[in-house]
């Protein structure tokens, strides 16, 4: 395998590093700037869009417009999750999307505000599935270990939260536009990366 360039070097610890101390050595730094600084210095070093994971730093993930693969990808797994302290509280949506293979393609993460958990939970689907259409997959399983979500999706539960419904209803509206959809209620200890992602954008205000 060769040498990692400074250009892969700088896009991992944007990916992936907590850099808390750095954010707290410099007077109204926020993580997602640093985190853009970052992925800058390593642009102007090599233009080329970043390949592999892809950390959504900005208020709304929506707004986050990754560069989809030069082929797309039919099938993936989307595992999805939420987080909130207190219930409501500090709360932040995570996501993981893999290839059939369970190669992570994309690592995603959003910072809520005050929310429910449950609110959380959907946020963090609806995270994974709209990147899961930007990879261009046909076929979707779904992940999460939330069993209110996957049954509520899988039409054993009704949805008698109003604050719920409008997620709910947009969590439908995408999972019509897949060719197959699969829902799996799995274990926490299952979710560990998605569960990472949530905690993640909590703390760091993603």
């Amino acid at each position: 395998m060769p040498a990692p360039s400074l250009v892969d070097i700088l896009r991992h610890i944007a990916r992936e590093e907590p850099l808390s101390s750095t954010v707290r050595a410099f007077r109204g730094l926020t993580r997602e700037h640093l985190g853009q600084l970052i992925d800058e210095a390593a642009t102007r070093l090599d233009p080329s869009p970043p390949l592999g994971d892809v950390v959504a730093r900005a208020p709304a993930a929506e707004a986050v417009a990754p560069t989809p693969p030069s082929e797309p990808l039919p099938h993936v797994r989307v595992y999805s999750d939420g987080a909130a302290r207190g219930n409501p509280g500090p709360a932040g949506a995570g996501a993981v999307v893999t290839d059939a293979e369970g190669q992570v393609v994309a690592r995603l993460g959003r910072f809520l505000g005050t929310q429910t958990n449950n609110h959380a939970e959907y946020m963090g689907l609806l995270l994974g599935l709209k990147h899961a259409k930007v990879l261009g997959a046909r076929e979707v399983d779904v992940f999460a270990d939330s069993e209110l979500l996957i049954r509520q999706l899988g039409g054993q539960y009704q949805v008698k939260s109003a604050t719920l419904r409008p997620l709910f209803d947009e969590a439908k509206k995408l999972l019509s536009g897949f060719a197959r959809v699969k829902l799996h209620h799995i274990p926490r200890a299952k979710n560990a990366e998605a569960d990472v992602m949530s905690n993640r954008a909590i703390d760091e205000r993603m």
